[in-house]
């Protein structure tokens, strides 16, 4: 038996053992399908095996990990789903999504060292496209996994033009076979994950570990304000129309709007602008800005969404421009199941560490497998909240709590669905 301790410092090991497979020059960026997404797959494979489990790849590239009920007498035909992502950003830190399978593997090798009786079967995974960096996708993996992946979701081609089936075959997936990638939700009990992606806030806490209350509900819209171009030097302030000057107004809009949804996480974000026509000496009249907006819970976001497009619509008519937003993305809240909270929580409490619930403003493969089944997810405190970057860091003795955390969370789950009889 592993303390805490020893089992953070062999998660260390293992995600800087994983940080070595990238395709880039001199950092680490792993996308999906490539080569050394393939590696890294591979050699999550290996670990699996070298628990004791039964390993495989699925259609998607996903590789699962598979743990028999241990608990004498029992059909347990019902599995826990255990897992995160191992693609990554460009230009990535090793603990973003690598942390919860790695914590996964751990929490399994543990549970089998005690002894642990299980009602049900155990599932690792190792999912891939959950960052959407190579394709116009996200969660293809997990969501096939969890039977909502379309046969048209890989018809989707990367910057290079390499449609998605195509790479997918050359990783050694199968195209043909999406749907045979879906569990029956009747066999499924329960999907956990631990993640560091919650920046700063427990490290502000001076805790370690927080339970996840829900995945934020994401909007992303394209917003279009068309004004007039003209020349700098003649047309007077007073009669311009200019398209950038009525966009910065409506950006400052989007912070008011967000900062006043505080209490329910909001946070809105415009990460990219394009204006035209773009000549120093012409007044805009052309600009597209993209508009992100999250918050805790649906209702509020969607409430946001309503208060933007009318202050918007005022600017417009104020400058004498026009606005249009277009939607692209739409993921609703995922709520994390009370059940699962409980578990976590209660496992939290037993290493004797004080209780702490938030929500998650990041996406996670969770929106996608909340299709299938229910959804929990723990928190690890990570060094400045600072992920997608090179700077991400977890201590070791964090991690350590984190696999502690997990696998006392699988044993209240075990005697919960022993003392309910819900283990087949």
């Amino acid at each position: 038996m592993r303390t805490p301790t020893q089992l953070g410092i062999r998660a260390e090991a293992m995600l800087a053992e994983l940080a070595a497979f990238t395709d880039g020059d001199g950092n680490l960026t792993r996308l999906y399908l490539s080569p050394a997404h393939r590696a890294a797959a591979d050699r999550v494979a290996s670990w699996m095996r070298d628990v004791g489990l039964d390993v495989g790849f699925d259609a998607l590239g996903t590789v699962r990990g598979r743990l028999k009920p241990t608990a004498p007498g029992r059909a347990g035909n019902r599995r826990l789903l255990i897992g995160s992502h191992i693609d990554t950003v460009v230009n990535a830190g090793r603990y973003d999504g690598m942390l919860g399978v790695v914590a996964g593997i751990l929490a399994i090798e543990e549970i089998l060292a005690r002894h642990v009786e299980l009602p049900f079967g155990i599932d690792v995974l190792a999912f891939g496209e959950e960052e959407g960096v190579r394709f116009p996708s996200t969660l293809v993996s997990s969501s096939a996994v969890a039977g909502s992946l379309l046969p048209s979701d890989l018809d989707a081609r990367d910057a290079d033009g390499v449609v998605l089936r195509d790479a997918l075959i050359a990783f050694g997936g199968n195209p043909d076979a999406v749907t045979s990638a879906a569990y029956a939700a009747e066999e499924t009990l329960a999907y956990l994950e631990v993640h560091i992606e919650q920046g700063p806030v427990l490290e502000a806490a001076g805790l370690p570990l927080g339970v996840v209350t829900s995945i934020a509900g994401q909007s992303r819209f394209f917003v279009s304000v068309m004004g007039e171009a003209g020349h700098a030097g003649t047309v007077p302030m007073a009669l311009r129309r200019d398209a950038l000057a009525a966009s910065a107004e409506m950006m400052l809009t989007i912070e008011e709007v967000a900062r006043a949804g505080y209490a329910h996480q909001m946070v809105a974000t415009v990460g990219r602008l394009a204006a035209k026509p773009g000549a120093v000496n012409v007044i805009p009249a052309e600009v597209v800005f993209t508009l992100d907006i999250r918050a805790d819970a649906d209702a509020p976001r969607l409430a946001a969404i309503a208060e933007l497009e009318k202050r918007f619509q005022a600017i417009a008519i104020k400058r004498g421009v026009s606005v249009t937003l277009d939607k692209f993305y739409e993921s609703p809240t995922t709520p994390c199941a009370p059940r699962l909270q409980e578990a976590f929580a209660g496992a939290v409490l037993d290493l004797g560490l004080a209780e702490r619930r938030l929500a998650s403003g990041a996406g996670h493969d969770g929106h996608a497998m909340h299709h299938l089944t229910d959804v929990g997810m723990l928190f690890v405190r990570c060094r400045g909240g600072i992920s997608h970057n090179p700077a991400e860091f977890a201590t070791v003795d964090d991690m350590g709590l984190a696999v502690e955390a997990l696998i006392k969370a699988v044993e209240r789950l075990a005697a919960d669905a022993v003392s309910s009889g819900d283990s087949t």
